[in-house]
């Protein structure tokens, strides 16, 4: 059995869970969430737990199985706590501004890059504009806004200069040899 699959997920104060054919919509302090299960995996809940439970054991619903629970486990986390990915830019003159829900980000191109923040992701600037706090209910919208901006100037290995992940090691390689 899955490891992670067979895991009960525990419901915080304040949550509630709605499966209905399938779809799991999920209701919290921070809002709302939903999202569909594969074929073969059923929800139960009991005592204010949450439980996924496969019909049989194909190899196609035991590999859905781990996949399913840690999607609603990360529903049920973000409409309760919500999640952070912080991003920090190094370079000399490389910075970011907030104008309303638009991220301007000048790194060293010719040009500044105007990034929009979708509706879900809440973006804030700490120590003049040179880290970025982004912050989401949806870990997977979350993910892939940090990456996109990411993207626009990844960290290069030779003097560690872009956008980085708060706690990411660029391992840096030595210069060309002069001789």
């Amino acid at each position: 059995m899955s490891r992670i699959g067979k895991m009960q997920i525990p419901l915080p104060k304040g949550v509630t869970v709605n499966n209905m054919n399938g779809t799991v919509h999920v209701k919290g302090p921070k809002g709302e969430l939903s999202t569909v299960l594969p074929k073969g995996i059923t929800l139960e809940e009991e005592n204010s737990e949450l439980r996924l439970v496969r019909e049989n054991d194909t190899k196609q619903i035991r590999m859905n199985h781990g996949m399913a629970r840690a999607n609603v486990a990360n529903l049920v986390h973000g409409v309760s706590e919500g999640f952070t990915k912080t991003l920090n830019i190094i370079g000399v003159g490389y910075r970011s501004e907030m104008k309303g829900n638009v991220l301007i980000l000048s790194l060293g191109y010719s040009h500044p890059i105007y990034f929009e923040v979708p509706k879900l992701v809440e973006c804030t600037l700490e120590e003049r504009g040179l880290t970025i706090v982004l912050k989401s209910i949806d870990k997977i919208l979350l993910g892939k806004v940090a990456s996109e901006i990411r993207a626009f100037r990844a960290p290069e290995p030779y003097k560690g200069k872009g956008i980085r992940y708060a706690g990411e090691v660029v391992r840096e390689k030595e210069g060309k040899a002069k001789g």
